[in-house]
């Protein structure tokens, strides 16, 4: 047993806890219990793991006394959302949820978030992805808030960020990196960290000099920086964009361009990546319809790992697709993207497995 911790899964759905709590029990001693609880005698608590309907009523006055019981010492509270829409992200939120994560994740995804919610690291490799995770976190919360409030950017704390990326990818694999990743709340900042996880992967595997390492996932980390100044009824609408929502939504790549210029950014390939990551080399993207040449190298590998994401993201209404699936759609694009760079992020992803 690697950790004496005691954890508690709560679940008003007992076919499914058998799964959930063997994961848990590779990081502490688990109790399954159910929503009538009442938390007595818990007070060497660890965490907590609520898989309940959270409409219900039981479920409500459960986590409150949780909540009320263990004021004094706030318990990391994993909740698993059965419809991960916005609402129910802040009713889990003023439950006391401090990480909430759809209900199909795996269950050692499960585990993981807690265990990192509880300070507990299983080794070197689960130490450095969730280090690099937080620390890329934290440039890209930065660089996002200043940006929503018009204030001048700073990317030096950007810079800070970039080693534990490709520390966490090389030493701990891109598997755990996207799997910690898929716990973050925000769709936004989520798909940022699992674009500059995926260009780490992609930028190790062609051998690239350690400083085009460094310019290729610190321009995956921000390529979106310009949603910053999405309103957020179109950024976080559930399902798809009506004609007018997606083209307000589709002006966040000049957006982004334009706050990095006005920043002071100057390095050509980081501008170019944030504003052409929507192009196509059929000339079918935008903002500007670039055409075959006129698109970089590195904008053009950067786009492959956008799309991947997009695919692969787990999202309320809809689950992740399977990583062959999504290379199935990417190699179908053929005359969109380059057909040889496709082949070679498979491989890399292949690599990862």
């Amino acid at each position: 047993m690697p950790d004496e911790r005691t954890f508690v899964l709560v679940t008003d759905r007992p076919d499914r806890s058998a799964a959930i709590s063997a994961a848990l029990r590779a990081i502490g001693i688990c109790d399954v219990v159910g929503p009538e609880e009442t938390w007595r005698d818990r007070r060497a608590l660890a965490g907590v793991v609520s898989d309940l309907t959270l409409s219900r009523p039981e479920a409500d006055h459960c986590l409150r006394a949780l909540q009320r019981r263990f004021a004094d010492r706030p318990l990391p509270v994993v909740c698993l959302l059965r419809k991960a829409t916005q609402d129910a992200l802040r009713h889990a939120k003023t439950l006391g949820a401090t990480v909430c994560m759809p209900a199909y994740v795996p269950p050692e995804t499960i585990a993981a978030a807690l265990a990192n919610q509880a300070g507990i690291m299983a080794g070197a490799a689960e130490k450095a992805v969730s280090q690099g995770v937080v620390r890329a976190g934290e440039a890209l919360t930065g660089l996002m808030a200043e940006t929503r409030a018009g204030l001048p950017i700073r990317m030096g704390a950007v810079e800070a960020g970039l080693g534990p990326i490709l520390t966490a990818v090389q030493e701990g694999g891109l598997a755990r990196w996207l799997d910690t990743v898929w716990t973050h709340d925000d769709a936004t900042y989520q798909h940022c960290l699992l674009v500059a996880g995926l260009a780490a992967q992609f930028a190790l595997h062609l051998g690239f000099r350690h400083e085009d390492q460094f310019r290729f996932v610190r321009a995956a980390l921000i390529h979106d920086v310009g949603k910053a100044r999405i309103p957020l009824q179109i950024l976080n609408k559930p399902g798809r964009l009506d004609a007018g929502e997606l083209a307000v939504m589709r002006t966040h790549a000049a957006i982004g361009h334009e706050v990095l210029r006005a920043g002071g950014e100057r390095d050509p390939m980081t501008l170019s990546a944030v504003r052409h990551h929507h192009e196509m080399l059929d000339g079918s993207g935008y903002p500007d319809g670039l055409v075959g040449d006129q698109i970089g190298d590195m904008v053009r590998l950067l786009t492959i790992c956008d799309i991947y994401a997009a695919l692969t993201e787990r999202r309320p209404y809809k689950s992740p697709m399977p990583m062959a699936d999504a290379m199935a759609i990417l190699s179908s694009m053929e005359g969109k993207l380059e057909a040889r760079l496709v082949q070679s992020f498979g491989e890399a992803m292949a690599a990862a497995v």
